[in-house]
């Protein structure tokens, strides 16, 4: 497969550092363009001001190199989340997909090469309501649904150079990492490893916002205004003073709610159209162990463990993802995988189609925590 690189034609050194240094790391303040303008100019040894680069992150959201501009919101956190999966026979499955996809605390369905073929994510305002409506999909459709809540997290994070020309995520990083470690030199440890730790996730929404915390989680989940005052702007939204708004998000951040803050890249247009979720069988006494060393490595996208379930077949406890832009090259670190990191029985469930794809509804998740 040769690599389309026409979406980089004509990104020169300030595009390129926003695409690739400022998917994560935006600033909390009032102004926050003219921070990243004098940190580009400094790093790409040119002359550009806030205006400028504003305008550049306009033109790549319109031209779908950034899917939005703004805080990435974590659902499980904020409300109670799944993974499930379903056996949809052929000859039904677009009535079933139509079906999962109607309720709009489905925001991911893909069909995979596997015999449970319909994987899909419900984000509910309450683990009452999550379950609820996984039991009115069983009933609708007459098919038993695998619910798989993910019960550890040991490293998530979408976060990657893309302009460039890696098969998979992070090569170039894992690659510069091994060269200057050959050769003596210093190496960058985010290039090599990543810090992991095993992070206990609960299947309950997460209580205590303050109606200031609640409001802005409304107000941005569909991105930032793009102007030079974003957080101003938001703060007239929710009429509420700046300063609030800066303290709040702040908040929001260090609590988990927003995992990020910055340009959404569209990985799919930047050519990373691969991707694999491989589960695995570990002895569940090496679980963290395994967990947290897979999840360090560059080129593990996502990592955590959900449950098994025996009673429909499921023996598989560790997820992993690995994004490229090659099946051959995504296959390959597989294969690395298995034989150096994870010697145990697993399966890999390509995503072959898309079916449905949309952010998590916080207002959503508001209304379905509160009482009927």
């Amino acid at each position: 497969m040769s690599l389309d690189a026409d979406w980089r034609a004509d990104l020169d050194a300030v595009d390129a550092v926003l695409v690739d240094e400022y998917q994560s790391g935006f600033p909390v303040e009032c102004r926050p363009f003219e921070r990243v303008a004098n940190e580009i100019a400094a790093e790409a040894g040119v002359d550009v001001d806030a205006d400028a680069v504003l305008d550049r992150v306009r033109d790549l959201r319109e031209r779908g190199v950034f899917r939005r501009f703004g805080a990435v919101l974590n659902p499980p956190v904020i409300g109670s989340s799944t993974l499930a999966a379903m056996r949809a026979p052929e000859d039904r499955f677009d009535e079933i997909a139509d079906v999962i996809n109607g309720y709009r605390q489905v925001n991911h369905n893909y069909r995979r090469d596997h015999e449970w073929n319909q994987w899909f994510v419900v984000t509910a305002g309450s683990r009452e309501r999550r379950d609820a409506i996984l039991a009115e999909i069983e009933e609708r459709t007459g098919r038993a649904v695998l619910a798989l809540p993910m019960l550890t997290d040991y490293y998530i994070d979408l976060e990657f150079s893309v302009v460039n020309g890696d098969r998979f995520a992070r090569e170039s990083g894992e690659a510069r990492s091994a060269s200057e470690s050959a050769s003596g030199g210093r190496s960058d440890p985010r290039a090599s490893e990543t810090d992991v730790s095993a992070t206990r996730i609960s299947e309950s929404a997460r209580g205590g916002l303050t109606d200031l915390e609640a409001d802005l989680l409304l107000a941005i989940q569909d991105g930032f205004p793009l102007s030079a005052t974003p957080y101003a702007d938001v703060a007239s939204a929710v009429d509420a003073p700046v300063d609030d708004v800066l303290a709040g998000v702040e908040r929001l951040l260090a609590d988990g709610c927003i995992k990020r803050i910055g340009c959404v890249v569209n990985h799919v247009v930047t050519g990373f159209t691969n991707n694999c979720m491989v589960v695995w069988d570990v002895p569940d006494d090496e679980l963290d162990e395994r967990g947290e060393a897979v999840g360090s490595l560059p080129y593990v996208t996502l990592c955590y463990h959900r449950p098994r379930r025996p009673d429909q077949g499921w023996e598989y406890n560790l997820f992993t993802m690995i994004h490229g832009r090659e099946a051959e090259a995504v296959d390959a670190k597989i294969d690395e995988l298995a034989a150096d990191h994870l010697p145990v029985s697993h399966e890999r469930l390509y995503s072959t189609e898309t079916l449905k794809q949309t952010g998590a509804r916080y207002a959503d998740l508001v209304a379905d925590s509160e009482p009927e």
